[in-house]
């Protein structure tokens, strides 16, 4: 049903890879998702992707604050964060600002000197009108991938082997189940609205789209919730009985109609089926 749908969204579509490098010298690296809205260079992704650049700017902030006062015996944290890397997608691409809806979990940003001509088809965002549960969904982004990254001291910079590239996505299907709504921006303005998919977000795919069988952007994945199912078999585990609770694993993406208001906001232009 997707094949057709996911060659769109494949080109849309493109990994995030996170680096740091703590006090402590060693080297951490993963994987999120991002699409890029526009000609201009516009991008949008989960809020969450972005907390190890908020991590490294507060650790940087502890550790000037360690450096220009030592305090006798203190010992710096092992896990400051000292260099912290974001890759959009290619070498060249780089993002001077986002702007975030925390309680959406929706970031969005600008890369700089961008060249149109990266994208070969850019994303329909879907109608919010058009919205309907029940329609089958494809989530898109790049799980179950390990990358190790090293850092190179002479340039300040993470490396990574060649032969991790290209990183392989992996889509994988569902149905919307539902509308859900947790609140209201302060000024009224926002709803912060999610569409559930009747199978979970896998990591790797947060920032990724949600889309249709016409590849049209229904939502961008946010979040697995864990839904009891109310009945508890009992299992012997290493000779005890215990209770395993069952659960029903749900995908949450940042509702279309959230994301076009926080477009419309910023005054960044894109295209709605």
């Amino acid at each position: 049903m997707f094949s057709e749908a996911y060659k769109i969204a494949a080109q849309y579509t493109f990994p995030l890879i996170i680096s740091n490098r703590f006090y402590d010298k060693t080297v951490e690296s993963g994987l999120g998702s991002f699409v890029i809205i526009n000609d201009e260079g516009w991008i949008v992704t989960a809020a969450h992707v972005l907390q190890g650049l908020q991590l490294y700017q507060e650790h940087q902030a502890e550790l000037a604050k360690f450096q220009n006062s030592p305090t006798v015996g203190l010992e710096p944290n092992p896990k400051w964060i000292l260099n912290h890397s974001m890759w959009f997608g290619a070498d060249n691409h780089h993002i001077g600002q986002f702007h975030v809806l925390h309680e959406s979990d929706l970031a969005i940003g600008k890369i700089v000197n961008y060249n149109p001509n990266f994208v070969k088809k850019y994303p329909i965002f879907q109608h919010p009108s058009k919205v309907q549960p029940a329609t089958s969904l494809c989530k898109l982004g790049y799980p179950f991938y390990d990358l190790k990254a090293s850092f190179l001291e002479d340039t300040q910079s993470f490396s990574f082997d060649s032969s991790i590239f290209p990183i392989p996505t992996f889509p994988m299907d569902g149905i919307m189940t539902r509308q859900v709504v947790t609140g209201k921006s302060p000024d009224n303005y926002y709803d912060y609205k999610w569409i559930e998919t009747s199978t979970p977000g896998l990591r790797g795919q947060s920032g990724g789209p949600t889309f249709d069988k016409d590849g049209r952007i229904w939502a961008i994945q946010s979040k697995t919730m864990h839904l009891p199912l109310g009945f508890s078999p009992k299992i012997i585990k290493d000779g005890v009985e215990i209770e395993e609770n069952q659960f029903l694993n749900v995908g949450l993406g940042t509702h279309v109609e959230t994301i076009l208001k926080f477009l419309d906001f910023y005054k960044v232009k894109y295209s709605v089926g």
